[in-house]
C-alpha cells in the first residue's frame, strides 16, 4: 500500500466487471486515520466458467485485514447480489449493519440460518433517511427497483459527495414502493456531485424502462386464457412481481400456491413489513391438495435454472411433491442472468419433452427489467451533473456503453476493475493502488477459495476424471496381494484398459527402488508416477491421480 494521506477513496472488490457480488468500500482519512465503510455485501452464482461451485462471493481478506476500521456495512436492498453474502463475510468485517426494514427482515432470516442472529447488530433506516455512520454523513434516496425499499445512498464528506446508485430504474407506476426519488436527485446535483457511482446493468438496452404495471397487465391477460395447471417462475425476491403473479391468479379465479423455501422466506418478510396486505396468505404444497387444476397458480422458485431449485426438480422428475405434465403450462417472468442461459435452457428442455408449455417474454409481456436503461441512465446524469463517473456492477460491455452515456452527459468517467482503489479527493481523480480480490466458493457451509487446492482438484476431476489405486506392503515395503484401480466417471470395471492399467500398475510398483520404499511418503509419490505411467497416453487425458497405501 501506498502512502495514506487524507481524502476519499473508492475501492470495488466485487461486482465491478461482472454480474452480481457487489461489495463496494469507501475510505474516508482525516488526521491520518483512515476509515472504511462498505456498501452491500452480495452473492454471485457460478456460470459454464466455474461449474465446480455453485455460490460465489467477493473474498473479503483486504477489509478484514481493516476491520477495526470498517464502521459500518450499508445495505441498499434485500437482493442476494447484494446482500445474500453478509451471512458468510461477517465474521470477517464484524461491523455494524445499516439497512432498511425489508431488507432487515430477509437479513435476519439469513442470519439465524447462520447461527449469528444474536451476534450481528443490525440498524433499522427507514427509506430516504439521513444517517451517520462512523464519521460519514449518509443520505438514503428511495429508488424504484425488482424488489421493495430499494435505496441509493449519498456520501457527503468534507472532500466532496458522492452518490451511489444501488439497483435503480425509472417507472412511474412501480406497483410496490414509491417512484424513483428524482427531486432528491435534483437537490443533490444543485448540491454539487463529485462522483456518482452507477448500476450499468441494463445500458445496453435503448429507450426508458418499461414499467411494471404494464407486466402485471401482461400477466393477468396471458393467465386468463391458459387452462390446467399453471407455474410461473420468478426472482424469488421481486415482492412486486410476486404481488402482480397474485393479482393475476385472483382475476383468473385462481388460489396461489409458493413452492420453495426462498418464496416462503421472501412471503414472510413482506407480510412482516406491511406487503401483501390485501393479498391472503399464499398455500402450501399440502393445503393446495385438493385444489382442481384450474383453480391453482403455483409460484416456484428456479427461474435462473439453480440445479437443486423446485422447478430443477420438477422438470427432471424428482420433486417429491409436484409433476407437471402434458396440458401444464409454465410461465418464466424473468430474465436470464449472463452465464445461466445453459442451465435455462436445460430445465426449459425437460419440462417441454413432459408436454409442459414453456412461455416467456417472447410470448407476452411477463417480465421487465429493474434496471435503468440508457434513456433511464442519461435522466440521471441530466439530474444529478456529476463532475466523474464511475460505472459498477456489470461486465466490461456493460461498464463501457455506461462510460460512453456519462461522457455524452458531460461527466468524466473512470472505468475501474475490481481491486483498483480510486483516490475521488483531494487532487486528481485517478487509480493509485490495488488491493487483492478473489472469489470464494461456498462449499455446504465452507468458504473456499476458488484458487486453492479443493477446487482446483474437483475442477481436474470434473474434467478428466479421478482415477485412486490403492495397495498393501509389508513391513520391507513389498506389495501384499494385487493392487485394485478404480477410476469413477473414467473407466468402467470392467473394461479392457481398466485391467490393462491395473497389470501395469502392479508391475511398475514392483520396479520402484528398495530405497523408496521405507518412507510412506516417498513411497506414494512413486507409487503416483507408477501410476501416472501405467495410464500411458492411450486416455488422452490427465486425470487426478492418488494413491492409498496400507503397511501391514
Amino acid at each position: 500500500m501506498t502512502e495514506i494521506v487524507d481524502g476519499l477513496s473508492f475501492l470495488p472488490l466485487g461486482g465491478t466487471g461482472e454480474i452480481g457480488m457487489n461489495f463496494n468500500l469507501y475510505r474516508l482519512t482525516q488526521n491520518g486515520q483512515e476509515t472504511w465503510l462498505a456498501i452491500d455485501c452480495g452473492i454471485g452464482f457460478s456460470g459454464n466458467d466455474t461449474p465446480e461451485a455453485e455460490v460465489l462471493m467477493p473474498d473479503p481478506t483486504f477489509i478484514a485485514e481493516r476491520a477495526k476500521n470498517l464502521c459500518g456495512l450499508v445495505i441498499t436492498h434485500a437482493h442476494e447480489d447484494h446482500l445474500g453474502a453478509v451471512a458468510h463475510l461477517w465474521p470477517y468485517l464484524r461491523c455494524p449493519v445499516y439497512a432498511t426494514p425489508y431488507a432487515s427482515a430477509v437479513l435476519r432470516r439469513k442470519l439465524y440460518e447462520a447461527n449469528l442472529l444474536n451476534q450481528v447488530p443490525i440498524n433499522i433506516v427507514m427509506p430516504g433517511s439521513r444517517f451517520d455512520v462512523g464519521p460519514f454523513d449518509l443520505e438514503f434516496i428511495s429508488v424504484t427497483h425488482s424488489v421493495a425499499e430499494a435505496q441509493a445512498v449519498a456520501l457527503r464528506t468534507p472532500f466532496g459527495l458522492v452518490v451511489h446508485t444501488g439497483d435503480w430504474k425509472l417507472d412511474n407506476n412501480p406497483l410496490v414502493g414509491p417512484v424513483t426519488d428524482l427531486e432528491k436527485f435534483e437537490r443533490l446535483g444543485k448540491e454539487g456531485v463529485l462522483a456518482m457511482v452507477g448500476d450499468s446493468t441494463n445500458v445496453l438496452r435503448e429507450g426508458p424502462s418499461e414499467s411494471e404495471a404494464d407486466v402485471r397487465i401482461g400477466l393477468t391477460e396471458l393467465i386468463l386464457n391458459l387452462q390446467g395447471r399453471i407455474a410461473v417462475t420468478c426472482f424469488a425476491s421481486n415482492v412486486a412481481r410476486i404481488e402482480s403473479i397474485a393479482k393475476a391468479a385472483q382475476a383468473a379465479n385462481r388460489a396461489v400456491m409458493i413452492v420453495g423455501r426462498s418464496l416462503r422466506n421472501l412471503e414472510t418478510a413482506a407480510r412482516e413489513c406491511g406487503y401483501f396486505s390485501d393479498l391472503p396468505p399464499f398455500l402450501t404444497e399440502q393445503e393446495a391438495y385438493d385444489i382442481e387444476d384450474d383453480n391453482l397458480l403455483m409460484i416456484i422458485t428456479g427461474s435462473q435454472g439453480e440445479a437443486r431449485s423446485a422447478l430443477s426438480r420438477i422438470a427432471s422428475d424428482t420433486h417429491s411433491h409436484i409433476a407437471l405434465g402434458e396440458g401444464d403450462t409454465v410461465i418464466y417472468s424473468s430474465r436470464m442472468i449472463p452465464g445461466n442461459e445453459q442451465a435455462v435452457m436445460t430445465v426449459q428442455d425437460n419440462l417441454s419433452k413432459r408436454g409442459v408449455v414453456v412461455l416467456t417474454d417472447k410470448d407476452g409481456k411477463v417480465h421487465t427489467s429493474g434496471h435503468a436503461t440508457a434513456g433511464d441512465i442519461r435522466t440521471l446524469y441530466g439530474i444529478v451533473k456529476p463532475k466523474y463517473s464511475i460505472p459498477t456492477h456489470g461486465e466490461w460491455r456493460h461498464l463501457t456503453a455506461h462510460a460512453a452515456i456519462a461522457q455524452e452527459m458531460g461527466a468524466e468517467p473512470i472505468l475501474l476493475e475490481d481491486g483498483d482503489i480510486l483516490n475521488l479527493a483531494p487532487n486528481e481523480v485517478k487509480i493509485v493502488d490495488t488491493a487483492p480480490t478473489g472469489r470464494l466458493a461456498l462449499d455446504g457451509n465452507r468458504l473456499l477459495p476458488m484458487t486453492g487446492g479443493v477446487l482446483a482438484a474437483r475442477r481436474k476431476m470434473l474434467f478428466n476424471g479421478l482415477i485412486l489405486a490403492s495397495f498393501a506392503v509389508d513391513d520391507e515395503g513389498y506389495v501384499i496381494g494385487t493392487p485394485k484401480i478404480s477410476a469413477p466417471g473414467l473407466l468402467d470395471p470392467e473394461d479392457s484398459e481398466s485391467v490393462r492399467i491395473q497389470d501395469d500398475f502392479a508391475y511398475l510398483i514392483d520396479t520402484i527402488p528398495d530405497e523408496l520404499r521405507q518412507d510412506d511418503n516417498t513411497f506414494r509419490d512413486a507409487a503416483k508416477t507408477a501410476l501416472r505411467r501405467a495410464l500411458g497416453r492411450k486416455l488422452q487425458k490427465r486425470p487426478l491421480v492418488d494413491v492409498h497405501l496400507l503397511r501391514v
